[in-house]
Formats: C-alpha cells, sequence, structure tokens
C-alpha cells in the first residue's frame, strides 16, 4: 500500500505544523549540540579524575598495613569504582571501542608505569570492567569499575518539557494574531450585502492588516455606491414613462372602439403596471431610510388580515405571541402584502402564521395549496423579473419583481425570507425577524 503525506487543507494547520516543525527540530538540534557538548566535557572531566583518584588510592593502599587495609577501601570507594582486596572476577578481553576500553586506558596512563595491569570485561547489560594490580608486598588489589557518564541533570526533561509547552503556547498565539484579521476579513466577504448597511472593518492594527481592511471598505462602499446609482436610474427611467403612458392612456380612450383600442388599453395597462413595480423595486433597495418604530406584531397582523377579509379575500391568521417589535412597519407591510397576494393569485387562498418570540426570534409564514414552485428555481425566484409562469401573461405570471421586492424590504429590515414546498402540496414563505428586531 501507498500511503501519501497530505499537505492540511487549512491555513491555520499550516501554519501550526510549519511553526510547530520547525520549532521542535530547532529545539531538537539544540539539545542534540548541548548533550554532545556536555557529553565530552563530562566525559574528559571523569576520566581526570579517574586517573589522579585511582593513582592516588593505590599508592595509599601500597603504603598501608594488611590489616588496615580493608577500612581504607570503604573509604577510597566512588560511586562508579570501588577497591576489592582479591583476585579479578572471570571476564572476557575489553572492547577496544567503548567508554570502559577509555577508561582502562587512563587507568593504563596513570598505574602502568608503577604496576602490573590486568584488564577483564565482566557481562552484563551495563559496561563493567576489572583492573587488578599487585603491590609492592605481592598483595592482589583489584579496581571494579562501572564507567557511565551523565551528561543530563535530572531535572532537565521537565525543563524541555515546559519548553514544549511553552513552544506550542506560543505558536498556537502566532497561529492566531495572523489568522484572525484574515477570518474577520473572509466573514466580512461572505456577508457582504450591498443592500444592507455596510458593515466597516476595523482599521487598526499591523500595517498590513490595516491595508486590507481599507481596501474592503473603499470596495464595500464602491459597491454600494454603485448598486445605488443603477436603482436611482431604474427609479428615474420608470417614473418618467409614468407620464407617457398616461397620455397614451388618455389619447386611447378617444379612440373609436374596437378590438385594437382594447388590445391598445390592456397593453398600456401592463406597461404601467411594469413601471410601477420597477419603481418599487428600486425604493426597495433603501426601504432602510424609513425611521423605526415600536408596534404590536398581533395587532398589526390582525389589521392586515382585517383588510384582506373585509373584501372578500380568503386569509386567515393563526398564532399569537404578544410581541413588541421594533421594526419599519411599511416595509414590514410590503413584505407581507406581496406574500400574501402571490398566495391569492396562485392558490386563491392564503394562512398567515406567526412562531416564535421577541427573545428567540420571530417567524411569520404565509402558507398557500397552490401548486408550488420546483425545487431546482426555489433559489431563482428572488431575482428580479424572473417568472416561473414562462408565458408572456402579466395576468397569470405578473412581473416577476413581488418576492424580488420582498427579499430587499426584508433585508433592509435586517431580516430574510425562506421558501419550502409544502407536503401535500402548496407554498410556505417564511419572514425571519431576529430576536434583537
Amino acid at each position: 500500500m501507498n500511503f501519501a503525506l497530505q499537505w492540511p487543507r487549512t491555513l491555520a494547520s499550516r501554519l501550526w505544523l510549519v511553526f510547530l516543525a520547525g520549532l521542535i527540530l530547532a529545539q531538537a538540534l539544540t539539545f542534540a549540540a548541548q548533550y554532545y557538548e556536555r557529553y565530552q566535557s563530562t566525559k574528559t572531566a571523569m576520566l581526570g579524575n579517574f586517573e589522579h583518584d585511582t593513582a592516588t588510592s593505590i599508592a595509599i593502599l601500597d603504603r598501608l598495613p594488611a590489616t588496615e587495609r580493608v577500612e581504607w577501601t570503604k573509604r577510597l570507594q566512588r560511586r562508579n569504582y570501588d577497591y576489592l582486596l582479591r583476585e579479578h572476577d572471570p571476564g572476557v578481553p575489553l572492547v577496544s571501542n567503548d567508554l570502559a576500553a577509555t577508561a582502562a586506558q587512563s587507568l593504563q596512563a596513570s598505574l602502568g608505569r608503577d604496576y602490573d595491569l590486568t584488564f577483564v570485561q565482566l557481562p552484563g547489560p551495563q559496561q563493567h570492567f576489572q583492573a587488578q594490580v599487585r603491590l609492592t608486598d605481592g598483595s592482589p588489589v583489584t579496581i571494579d569499575v562501572r564507567p557511565s557518564v551523565r551528561p543530563l541533570s535530572p531535572w532537565l526533561p521537565f525543563v524541555l518539557f515546559g519548553q514544549l509547552i511553552l513552544m506550542i503556547g506560543c505558536t498556537w498565539l502566532a497561529v492566531r494574531i495572523a489568522i484572525r484579521p484574515l477570518s474577520r476579513l473572509a466573514e466580512a466577504v461572505e456577508n457582504l450585502d450591498p443592500n444592507a448597511h455596510p458593515v466597516q472593518l476595523d482599521e487598526k492594527g499591523p500595517r498590513e492588516v490595516a491595508y486590507a481592511a481599507r481596501a474592503f471598505n473603499t470596495m464595500q462602499a464602491r459597491i454600494a455606491e454603485y448598486l445605488k446609482e443603477r436603482m436611482q436610474l431604474l427609479a428615474a427611467i420608470s417614473h418618467d414613462l409614468q407620464t407617457p403612458i398616461t397620455r397614451m392612456k388618455l389619447r386611447a380612450e378617444f379612440m373609436d372602439d374596437s378590438a385594437e383600442k382594447d388590445k391598445l388599453s390592456n397593453d398600456l395597462s401592463e406597461i404601467e403596471h411594469l413601471v410601477r413595480e420597477g419603481v418599487a423595486y428600486a425604493r426597495s433597495v433603501h426601504g432602510a431610510t424609513e425611521a423605526n418604530c415600536r408596534i404590536n406584531l398581533d395587532s398589526f397582523l390582525d389589521s392586515l388580515v382585517f383588510d384582506y377579509q373585509d373584501t372578500g379575500q380568503a386569509v386567515s391568521l393563526s398564532g399569537k405571541n404578544g410581541a413588541i417589535i421594533e421594526t419599519r412597519p411599511h416595509a414590514l407591510h410590503r413584505i407581507l402584502v406581496n406574500l400574501v397576494d402571490n398566495a391569492l393569485k396562485y392558490a386563491g387562498t392564503a394562512e398567515v402564521e406567526i412562531t416564535g418570540t421577541a427573545n428567540t426570534g420571530i417567524a411569520i409564514s404565509v402558507l398557500d395549496r397552490g401548486t408550488g414552485i420546483p425545487e431546482e428555481v426555489l433559489a431563482d425566484v428572488f431575482k428580479p423579473f424572473y417568472r416561473v409562469e414562462s408565458s408572456r401573461n402579466r395576468s397569470t405570471g405578473g412581473a416577476g419583481l413581488g418576492l424580488a421586492i420582498a427579499q430587499q424590504l426584508a433585508t433592509a429590515i435586517g431580516g430574510s425570507l425562506s421558501l419550502r414546498n409544502r407536503e401535500g402540496g402548496g407554498l410556505c414563505v417564511t419572514l425571519n425577524l431576529r430576536s434583537d428586531q
């Protein structure tokens, strides 16, 4: 099986990997260099002390009476070696390339000029050898050596572990500092909506971060200005068209009754309706200019539904929540009127339903039992002039601006619209208002 290393997908993970791997590698190289230097220094110091101490100890034992040597061997004993007043143990010849051989060479250098030395290596997991000398009176003395070098102090692993924790913390802080501005910028770009109040990025911080924030804020302002100009152009054209359309309708009234007159009047009515919808759509972009005020939502919806019922329309209301919300009532009224009119147009009936509270978020749904909308075009119906009904008949398909206007106004008041097909047929359009409305 072939295992391929995969580069992390997120920038934070990559920075984590690069920083942490680099710091750990640098720490490992530093530790290896220090370990080697301390090992050599400790080895040199140990061998120097070993040569001097063994030479002194053998000289003392050689000058002492035989009866006093046992007591002195206890005084001369060290952590890595001691003195035995006997022949050496059975063993094997020394290996020439290990620490024991190096220590044996030190003994040979310090004692070999005055005494005959015999070396044997004892088998075992730890390096262990014995060196035997004969004193002036012929008595054997065996130097039992267990050479070892400890370049590391017992507390050093805890210090290294603390350094590792510190490196992880510094890496996390560095990654967070580097990623946070980028995350804020990505979030701002994702939530960029020229129709809503622009949210300015904070232009403080490092030079690069401040420059990116200023560039984004400038871009956001340019997009909003461009959209405003487009909407003003659409509103101006639509408004200016109303005057010649009105004159044409008046002139058509003076024409003799005929089929051509009726067709011309119908065409002019459709054009006038389309122009009015264009003006309404252009104005909906600037729905945020309406002042906020507090309303009783239940009373507001009761009034809306009663107005339809007074004209004989099949509109009903279900649900109560007693919420007092702060919103733009004219924009909210236009949204709900567009949704209810669509339901009446395509299904003949409409049901307004309210759920949620002012603390958890309010949802106002308009439901019908019409034919619904195909799932693949649910997201397209909010586009201006998009019509699910493919004919050019305005009486059946409308101008294609009702839901677009409702969506624009919903955004302007800080809400959102969502669509879904109902089980058993029909459509549910929900206006979601945030809990801080």
